[in-house]
């Protein structure tokens, strides 16, 4: 009896865990306004940026190409060329004028206008004091007139403007923003996704075209390169230009000897030279160095 009655006790935990799960209607937070809106904005906004993507996509190719061969170096030139004219005289100018000139201002203020400025404190602290007595004097009355002024226009400010601002922004302003908000982020992120969706479609249209172009232009030309101009190129130069070749090294040694038989014919054998003994002369006639 225990042993039937354990396998009915265990399913418990799994009936208690059921109501934690979360009710149906926090799937959808954002409201029946969010979805109405988002759907259509997103197929406009792709309708509206995939040119706007092709271009962009064609114009930063453009770019990149005009700034690693042309800008790019003219740039380096250009910084090398201000380097050259700017810099380079301006850090002279600095280390051979600019600093010590200043240095000669820091000794004056040090030994002349230091000492000058402590004896004029000293002569005139009495009058200063004075001075400045009068003038503590006549600001703590303006100071305690301009604190009830600001107090006043303080107060005035907050009935006549900042209530009535206030009540706009929360019952007005407020509420239109919030609305505002979810229709511009919705109309970011339709943009977003179109951006992605029109870069995904550009590249795949590039390989389209691409592809299209291999087969179109690129694959004939090499079909026709192995199987039509090889060939006929292998017939021509074994059928023609290799016995046209043998037969002008004929006509040409035949040309040659026919040149050398009219001259042997009519000047007869050329001349041989001498030989000439290279060796040295042995016993009295050997060579010196004298001669």
């Amino acid at each position: 009896m225990d042993m039937q009655k354990q396998p009915q006790q265990r399913p418990q935990p799994q009936q208690r865990s059921q109501p934690q799960s979360q009710p149906r209607y926090s799937q959808n937070p954002e409201g029946c306004l969010v979805v109405a809106i988002r759907i259509p904005v997103r197929i406009l906004a792709f309708l509206v940026v995939l040119p706007v993507r092709l271009l962009w996509d064609a114009l930063a190719a453009v770019a990149r190409f005009l700034w690693r061969y042309l800008l790019a170096p003219a740039g380096r030139a250009v910084g090398l060329l201000l380097h050259v004219l700017l810099v380079v005289p301006l850090v002279w100018l600095y280390r051979h004028l600019l600093t010590p000139l200043g240095h000669a201002l820091l000794w004056l203020h040090a030994r002349v206008l230091t000492p000058i400025g402590h004896a004029l404190v000293r002569l005139l602290a009495p009058v200063v004091a004075a001075v400045a007595k009068a003038v503590a004097l006549v600001a703590a009355a303006i100071a305690w007139l301009a604190e009830k002024l600001a107090v006043g226009l303080y107060w005035t400010a907050r009935v006549l403007l900042v209530l009535p601002a206030l009540a706009l922004w929360r019952w007005v302003l407020a509420p239109v923003a919030r609305v505002l908000g979810v229709v511009l982020r919705e109309i970011g992120d339709a943009l977003g996704h179109a951006w992605r969706a029109a870069g995904y479609v550009a590249r795949a249209v590039g390989r389209v075209l691409g592809t299209l172009f291999r087969w179109i232009f690129l694959e004939p030309a090499r079909w026709a390169y192995r199987t039509v101009l090889t060939p006929v190129g292998h017939v021509v130069r074994d059928l023609v230009l290799r016995p046209a070749a043998q037969a002008a090294r004929a006509i040409g040694r035949a040309v040659g000897q026919a040149r050398a038989d009219v001259r042997r014919a009519l000047f007869g054998e050329p001349r041989r030279p001498a030989p000439v003994d290279r060796r040295e002369p042995r016993g009295r006639d050997t060579r010196t160095l004298d001669g």
